[in-house]
């Protein structure tokens, strides 16, 4: 600091104050506490599963033909989109070998977690202007575990967090049942879903302790730029807020922006990572995810925060530990070859989807996605109502399936909005 500087004072909403840390920590024997009525919406609001279960229990049981899904981002029962030799041959490696009767058979150990940390460190590293620590890693049961613990570990009395609007509803549900009060910023399509700043700040007081990013966007498929992501973190500096960054669809990009890791700005405001090996490697099942700390201020470390989220981990599920154990070597060893071919069949797919959503009636598509594997399109007339992502008449549609399901699935889809429009149109005149 140069001499006659003042060094800038953030006061830090998330940290709170004493008697609000220590609630904390007394309440974090269990993640899961009673629903607070009082932060619920008149609307129900539903996941992505709950929504597809509904509808999928309405289908004609005498209709033979298959079920093509495109609201459900899984591409992993198509076979473009298997994953790679090296991921199952680590994990058939794992079981097979004879240290496997001494370790992933077994509870996880204190000196196997701190191997498995550095190797995600290490992997999340390459990407950023400096090296994560292995003790501000943290694995969970897929990406949905580190979600509830991050934002379990930010309720309090009073807290408020901001969510992204279209976003991932799991977050706004998870909130609402610990009694966290969601509030909403908007993504602007017209600008490429970018986050509508003006709003983002409109929505925060001193009671807001965190915003969620979603990059590459889910439901969006958008992909935010390094500038745009500057601009973000030194709002929430502004703000005293920290960064949630959702990056499950890390390094899944095809358009012109390259995923810029939200970590890239952590010396501006504190950063929590989530991630998983569920979208990049297409293996869902397998339950593996991470939660993780960029912290290069240190003020996550020191205000206690990093010391509540290891109480909540201590007190959780581990993911399966065979697949622990192959951790490493599926980072390391992944064919590069194997996420070229994903992100091509993903930009194939993307350019299918875009263009025969304009032969639809009644539907309209304002961006093509960057990234992940969703879009979403606007319903310009009244032929269904609902909301599932945050916005009224509007679609999120999967595009991540076999190029020849993906067409038959919109043709279906065209096929369906043509008979209702004429029929509306009929009615109207």
């Amino acid at each position: 600091m140069a001499k006659g500087e003042t060094k800038e004072i953030i006061k830090w909403n998330f940290i709170g104050n004493e008697e609000d840390v220590n609630n904390n920590n007394n309440n974090s024997n269990s993640i899961i506490t009673t629903n607070n009525s009082n932060n619920n919406n008149n609307m129900k609001s539903y996941t992505i599963r709950e929504a597809r279960t509904m509808i999928m229990e309405t289908m004609n049981p005498n209709d033979k033909r298959s079920m093509l899904a495109l609201g459900h981002g899984d591409p992993s029962i198509f076979p473009c989109f298997r994953t790679c030799r090296n991921a199952e041959d680590a994990v058939v490696e794992v079981l097979r070998s004879v240290i496997a009767l001494s370790t992933v058979n077994l509870f996880k150990r204190p000196a196997h977690v701190k191997i498995l940390n550095r190797a995600v460190a290490e992997y999340l590293s390459y990407d950023l202007p400096y090296t994560l620590s292995a003790s501000g890693v943290f694995l969970t049961v897929g990406c949905t575990q580190a979600i509830d613990v991050t934002l379990s570990m930010l309720s309090r009395p009073g807290a408020n967090i901001l969510l992204p609007r279209p976003g991932y509803p799991y977050y706004e549900i998870r909130s609402a049942y610990i009694g966290l009060e969601a509030r909403h910023f908007d993504l602007v399509p017209e600008n490429g879903w970018e986050i509508d700043v003006n709003s983002l700040e409109a929505q925060a007081d001193s009671n807001t302790v965190a915003m969620v990013l979603i990059n590459p966007g889910n439901p969006c498929g958008n992909v935010f730029t390094y500038k745009h992501l500057q601009k973000v973190a030194e709002v929430a500096r502004k703000l005293g807020i920290m960064v949630i960054s959702d990056e499950v669809y890390g390094q899944l990009t095809f358009g012109n922006n390259p995923f810029v890791p939200m970590g890239e700005f952590a010396s501006i405001v504190p950063v929590i990572t989530l991630g998983s090996l569920s979208k990049r490697w297409i293996v869902p099942g397998w339950r593996l995810g991470w939660l993780v700390v960029n912290d290069t201020q240190g003020i996550l470390l020191k205000s206690g925060v990093v010391e509540r989220i290891d109480q909540m981990m201590n007190k959780s599920p581990d993911p399966v530990s065979f697949i622990q154990a192959a951790l490493p070597k599926i980072l390391k060893w992944t064919d590069e070859k194997f996420f070229t071919k994903i992100i091509d069949m993903l930009r194939y797919d993307a350019n299918i989807c875009y263009e025969k959503l304009k032969e639809i009636p009644a539907l309209s598509c304002p961006y093509k996605a960057d990234g992940a594997m969703f879009m979403m399109v606007k319903l310009e007339t009244s032929l269904l109502e609902g909301v599932t992502v945050g916005l009224r008449n509007w679609l999120r549609i999967t595009f991540a399936l076999e190029p020849s399901a993906l067409e038959e699935g919109l043709e279906r889809l065209k096929a369906f909005c043509r008979r209702h429009a004429i029929s509306i149109s009929s009615c109207l005149n």
